[in-house]
């Protein structure tokens, strides 16, 4: 029987995994066997410019943390060795910085599953968001689908303009 003082620290940590768990945009958990050292600073990075948290967790007490949030289809898939990135902002930036370090390290990192705006995901639903652009590169084609025929629109605008007006009078020449 462990002792009280375990018994506490581990339920703070339940407690802590399934706040984040629960207020998370997304969730994805990792298998990182044979990462090495540099590849792990190197994915941290990428994660902490995203706004995304990342930290290795202990299979048991997630597992707890994700039933007490009614998650309890990772069950099978919290073994062995385990990350897990969460975010509040962009739901789609954990699965596509896995993904994307995965094709550029000889598939070093595996997707175990996640949980995107509150539905659990299958591990190929995962992988196809790390094929999406980022949230703000799918704002900026938005945007720039809107501004193409309103620039469009000014530019024949102009033109009629300066048809109408003939051609423009030349400068006279500096004294």
């Amino acid at each position: 029987m462990p002792n009280a003082k375990v018994l506490e620290s581990k339920k703070a940590v339940v407690e802590q995994l399934s706040d984040r768990i629960g207020k998370a945009t997304a969730v994805v958990f990792v298998d990182y066997k044979g990462i090495t050292v540099a590849q792990d600073t190197e994915l941290r990075n990428k994660f902490r410019e995203a706004g995304v948290e990342y930290s290795v967790v202990k299979n048991t007490l997630t597992r707890l943390a994700a039933n007490k949030v009614g998650f309890s289809e990772f069950d099978e898939v919290l073994n062995g060795t385990t990350s897990m990135a969460t975010t509040t902002d962009d739901p789609i930036a954990p699965a596509r910085i896995v993904s994307e370090f995965a094709k550029k390290n000889k598939n070093v990192l595996k997707i175990k599953g996640g949980i995107v705006e509150g539905k659990v995901q299958t591990v190929d639903a995962l992988n196809a968001f790390g094929e999406l652009p980022s949230k703000n590169a799918l704002i900026a084609q938005v945007l720039g689908t809107f501004l193409a025929p309103i620039t469009s629109l000014a530019f024949v605008i102009d033109q009629i303009r300066e048809q109408k007006a003939g051609p423009a009078p030349a400068e006279a020449p500096a004294e």
